[in-house]
């Protein structure tokens, strides 16, 4: 490993080390049944209002072809859902199909909707994602796009910390770059979802190659994630590791933005069921419940597919396909508890589908 280290730094550029600090994620607040409603499509909407049992308006909205086949969920699914369950916890969590962004921002949705803050949103993110773009600034040496930023794909994995690792061919250029100058950003997105409505993040910070007494380490972590060899093992492969992340923008969907604390991200811990067997997890869960989600949504107009992309403690994400067109639906759990592991969320979601069904 040493010797692999030694041709990875001597035979590009000599290395920068940054001073030690080497210590050793629902997604998609998109949306309400109570207020303001917009399509996630971002199309133009007809907005009719009547009054509900609690004084707020209950709006449907009348989709154009423009809105990526956002579905109309009857209000009343959602009035049932949360009078079923008056033992929820405080933070005003409500069971039930959230399918546009609120309009009152990232806080007063989390605090309102008992969703995950944007910093925990951000973790589970990490831990469920694979694969992310990687933009750095290109380098001098390649005597063409000096300074412009030059974006590439990449598997990656974190540490406890969310600080991504990465492992890079010293022939690439993004590593090039990066030895030439660390400042880089990571675009992630939630698996299995490109569109603009789903959940993403930008994390800003400084990538350098691990000291040869942590590549061993970082292949243990790599492994871990991503179930398999790394591909470390098809040719001279280095770990680099996001040393210093400067800062961290979140996109919810439409409308819910935020720039999360660094401090806090760093601190606090993914949601348990987003990280044991995540992509294990998806697959039971789409084996079990794809059916029955496709019935639930065809109540309201013909679905041809809905598949999960997501889970974490207080729900899922839901991939709907009509025809040729795509959209992002949001399922909370209709429990009084955060689920924890993949059996607490089949019963959570059996639990669910029956009682808005109802």
């Amino acid at each position: 490993m040493e010797a692999l280290a030694g041709t990875a730094a001597s035979s590009i550029l000599p290395v920068r080390h940054p001073p030690s600090r080497l210590t050793p994620h629902s997604l998609a607040l998109r949306g309400s049944r109570c207020g303001p409603l917009r399509a996630a499509g971002g199309g133009k909407d007809e907005v009719k209002g009547a009054p509900a049992a609690n004084g707020s308006p209950v709006l449907k909205l009348k989709s154009d072809a423009s809105q990526n086949g956002v579905l109309p969920i009857a209000a009343d699914k959602a009035q049932k859902a949360s009078s079923t369950n008056p033992g929820a916890d405080s933070s005003g969590t409500r069971a039930g199909l959230f399918r546009t962004p609120i309009s009152g921002g990232v806080q007063s949705a989390t605090f309102a909707h008992g969703l995950p803050p944007p910093a925990l949103a951000v973790r589970n993110l990490m831990e469920q994602a694979r694969f992310a773009h990687l933009c750095s600034v290109m380098s001098g040496m390649h005597h063409r796009r000096t300074g412009y930023p030059f974006g590439s794909l990449v598997d990656f994995a974190n540490d406890s910390m969310g600080h991504p690792i990465f492992s890079l061919s010293p022939l690439a250029i993004h590593t090039r770059n990066l030895l030439s100058d660390p400042r880089c950003t990571l675009v992630v997105q939630v698996p299995g979802w490109s569109g603009l409505s789903n959940a993403r993040v930008t994390i800003f910070g400084d990538v350098y190659p691990l000291p040869a007494e942590q590549q061993e380490w970082a292949h243990k972590e790599y492994v871990a994630k991503h179930q398999q060899w790394s591909s470390q093992q098809w040719g001279n492969f280095y770990y680099y590791r996001m040393q210093n992340i400067s800062d961290i923008y979140f996109i919810g969907g439409f409308g819910t933005v935020a720039w999360v604390d660094v401090k806090e991200y760093e601190t606090i811990q993914p949601d348990k069921v987003a990280v044991d067997g995540a992509k294990q997890s998806l697959k039971e869960l789409n084996a079990i419940f794809s059916k029955p989600l496709r019935e639930f949504l065809s109540s309201e107009g013909e679905v041809d597919d809905a598949a999960v992309i997501s889970v974490d403690s207080k729900g899922i994400d839901i991939r709907v396909r009509q025809g040729a067109q795509f959209n992002i639906q949001r399922l909370a759990f209709d429990v009084p508890h955060k689920v924890e592991t993949l059996e607490e969320a089949k019963k959570a979601l059996h639990r669910t589908i029956k009682t808005i069904s109802q």
